[in-house]
């Protein structure tokens, strides 16, 4: 198997003497990529004394321009000072000519499609010399693709190890305060070993001086404080100034990104962040054309929201995005109206559970359970109750009694409510009630109970069917 090559083995200009080198780096907003960039680019200078580093920020229009204003007036590019000047045509026709040079370009948060390749057309202002290097970071593979080509020049940033994690842990905190490593470990798994994650928790903790487990019990006590964490503003040299730094304000940017250009993307990771984190089917999702699909799942692979299991239909979603983007619905009150239509597709796509469909109802199980759980913002309906009773049968046949009776109590609560106590649906959840708590045995102290709701069950019936017998006075 051919070994990755490392970002300064591929990207000094010396590398392919016949082309002007392009290299991407990419990986999620925070997992490192602009810090990687800055050690390749280090290497490269102690490496190559005689080539030029520049970096410019590709964050928006203003932002570009300024840093190819900055590399114009270290080149002393005749006309970069004038008002009117097309400064970033000046510094690429300048970067462009041999004569300039060795040179490194650095060009960071390339992830806007339409920045680049739209109407601002920012990729068009890229020089070409054999002599120079262009690096780019992206969160965003499509993007990265584009500016690069093959995708032996891409670099993608995967999580840190456990052992590097800790290392990185372990500059901002004294020794104190991880004296538990058990919560430590623990706490760097809860935030999936992310370095802006984990400097932003360090940071916070050197703040307050505070340890790990401390830490770790805050972002366990409830999603509303990991949220209120993962959004907190802290300094970070590595990042640029006028930049929220949080992490949830990082992984903002790229959904209004995809926002922008793919709103099927976007509601496909709406969907998703009400759905349990890990093996969601692809089925579960609304169908909206397989080419569509497709494409709306390539964007939030693409920024790495999403990652899929090889040669299979069923997706992951990283925990700390869909806490952030729960937060993000609840923010701008959309939770309600998206808890609803995820549970009416859930409702739609949940079968009765059988043996003959036992694998697909099985799948989907663990996703429905966590959606009912945040259903707490909508109104119960009809297609609810169903829902409700499906689950509650399948938890019986798996033997998970007390969620399968959690599951029964709730069903038959909407079904008084709804269609009244002698409806025969209602009759039908009493029973099965009745049958979940007679399986706990007599050492959960459920048999009382089981047959008191079978004979209250029974006496409903009767003055049903008795109603309903020609001969009945």
């Amino acid at each position: 198997m051919q070994r990755r090559r490392e970002p300064e083995e591929l990207i000094p200009p010396s590398v392919d003497k016949d082309d002007c080198q392009r290299t991407a780096i990419e990986g999620l907003g925070g997992v490192g990529k602009t810090q990687i960039a800055l050690e390749a680019a280090f290497c490269v200078s102690n490496a190559h004394p005689d080539c030029s580093v520049f970096w410019v920020p590709a964050v928006d229009v203003t932002s570009f321009e300024n840093g190819y204003r900055a590399i114009g007036q270290q080149l002393k590019v005749p006309g970069t000072d004038e008002e009117k000047a097309d400064v970033k045509a000046l510094v690429k026709a300048a970067l462009s000519r041999e004569s300039t040079g060795s040179w490194l370009l650095i060009i960071d948060n390339s992830d806007d499609r339409e920045l680049l390749f739209g109407a601002t057309a920012l990729a068009d202002y890229l020089p070409f010399s054999r002599k120079g290097s262009i690096l780019f970071t992206t969160r965003n593979h499509e993007v990265a693709v584009k500016l690069v080509g093959p995708e032996s020049h891409i670099i993608p940033v995967e999580e840190m190890s456990r052992d590097e994690a800790l290392k990185l842990l372990q500059e901002w905190l004294k020794g104190d305060q991880m004296r538990d490593m058990t919560s430590t470990d623990a706490l760097l798994e809860f935030l999936a070993n992310l370095p802006l994650a984990i400097r932003q928790a360090s940071a916070y903790m050197a703040e307050k001086q505070i340890s790990t487990s401390e830490y770790l019990e805050l972002c366990k006590s409830s999603d509303e404080d990991m949220i209120e964490l993962l959004s907190r503003d802290f300094e970070d040299r590595h990042r640029y100034k006028g930049i929220q730094n949080p992490v949830a304000t990082t992984w903002l940017i790229s959904f209004r990104h995809i926002s922008d250009h793919d709103p099927l993307a976007a509601d496909y990771l709406r969907f998703m962040c009400f759905l349990a984190g890990k093996d969601i089917p692809q089925a579960l999702l609304p169908p909206s054309g397989r080419l569509k699909t497709i494409d709306a799942l390539g964007t939030l692979k693409a920024y790495a929201f999403i990652s899929q299991h090889k040669e299979s239909d069923t997706y992951n979603i990283h925990r700390l995005v869909q806490i952030s983007m729960l937060s993000w619905l609840a923010q701008s009150g959309e939770q309600g109206e998206w808890a609803a239509k995820v549970l009416q597709r859930l409702a739609d796509v949940f079968p009765s559970p059988k043996h003959e469909n036992r694998e697909e109802w099985i799948r989907y199980l663990p996703h429905t359970q966590r959606a009912l759980e945040l259903r707490k913002s909508i109104e119960d309906g009809d297609a609810l109750i169903g829902l409700i009773f499906n689950v509650g049968d399948g938890l019986h046949q798996l033997g998970k009694y007390e969620d399968a009776e959690r599951m029964h109590r709730q069903a038959l609560g909407l079904k008084e409510k709804v269609l009244g106590k002698e409806h025969p649906d209602t009759l039908i959840s009493m029973n099965n009630l009745s049958l979940v708590l007679r399986s706990q045995g007599k050492s959960q102290g459920k048999y009382e109970e089981a047959e008191r709701i079978h004979r209250q069950e029974l006496g409903l019936r009767e003055n049903v069917l008795g109603k309903r017998w020609p001969g009945s006075s």
